[in-house]
């Protein structure tokens, strides 16, 4: 077995672990869906429609998916409620795949865009900083030389928090502490980053969302100071939720993509919770690309998102 064949044995094995509380609750009350019934009626699909909406699903993709599987079982008149595992998993692993991104199993860059630019943006408490850190780990684990921005300059801890994941991960911090300019640390990053010939940098930005004027004034301030420097920066927004809140992490990210042009997202604390449905709402509802997930707090439990493995380990029994 090559080295490539074991690590992605022990991701899968990650994975299973993570989506265990789900997987647990999704299929508990699948069961109670099905119970005494022979073949899927309109009753079976109302349970199943509840069972969905509460695994956090959401409502417009758990109504996408009832639609789907009603129009099958009108084609084939009488399907056997047996098989609604194997549809479910079939129509969700559509929907996945939907959206274009095509899972890929590590962290790769673009070979045109040196330094790729990353600015990460969510609420406080979803754990932001950590999957700063924990993506900058992975990132030096590849070779790459990483720079991080302090650019979350409104509360002390989170300046602290970004300097210690600095050191653990091997990357080089540019911060100027509390109350600083934020697009004034993003320019001395990208500045300090092109010096330094890095190949990634990681702008971490204030986690605050009760005015969205404010936050939307705030993130393109730091887009244009950054492209001072590099023009076409940044090259990926990478939005942060909580997994756990369920339908506040789709409420979460509605706010954050009128607020700006987000591109990328990273689900966490998918480990301990039943609420791992969300990341199927979230992909299909705004068609943005789930590009990390958290599965568990050490350093390596930070996967990129791979579409056939999520499902594969959704559905695992």
């Amino acid at each position: 077995m090559g080295i490539f064949s074991f690590f992605s044995k022990e991701k899968k094995e990650n994975l299973n672990k993570g989506l265990f509380v789900t997987k647990q609750s999704f299929f508990s009350k699948l069961a109670n869906a099905i119970l005494g019934k022979a073949v899927v009626d309109d009753e079976v699909l109302d349970k199943l429609e509840e069972m969905l909406l509460t695994s956090d699903v959401g409502v417009d993709t758990s109504m996408r998916i009832i639609e789907r599987i009603k129009k099958r079982v009108a084609q084939q008149r009488k399907v056997e409620t047996s098989k609604l595992n194997e549809i479910l998993r079939e129509e969700i692993a559509e929907m996945l795949f939907s959206n274009g991104m095509e899972g890929k199993d590590d962290f790769e860059l673009p070979l045109n865009k040196k330094p790729y630019v990353i600015m990460v943006v969510g609420v406080n408490g979803v754990g932001k900083t950590t999957t700063i850190g924990k993506l900058a780990f992975q990132f030096k684990k590849a070779g790459k030389i990483v720079v991080i921005g302090a650019a979350d300059t409104f509360r002390a801890a989170a300046v602290d928090q970004i300097k210690i994941w600095a050191e653990r991960s091997g990357s080089i911090l540019v911060s100027q502490g509390m109350n600083a300019d934020p697009a004034s640390v993003a320019f001395d990053t990208l500045t300090s980053a092109v010096a330094k010939n890095a190949d990634v940098v990681i702008i971490d930005t204030a986690g605050r969302l009760h005015n969205k004027v404010n936050l939307m004034n705030e993130l393109s301030k730091i887009k244009n100071v950054m492209r001072k420097i590099i023009p076409d920066a940044p090259h990926e927004i990478l939005l942060v939720l909580d997994a756990s809140t369920g339908q506040n992490a789709i409420e979460q990210c509605k706010q954050f993509t009128v607020a700006t042009d987000v591109n990328a997202l990273a689900l966490t604390k998918l480990d301990g919770t039943a609420k791992g449905g969300v990341v199927i709402g979230v992909s299909d509802s705004f068609k943005i690309p789930v590009k990390y997930i958290g599965v568990g707090e050490k350093m390596e439990d930070l996967q990129v998102f791979n579409k056939i493995e999520f499902v594969d380990s959704l559905f695992k029994n």
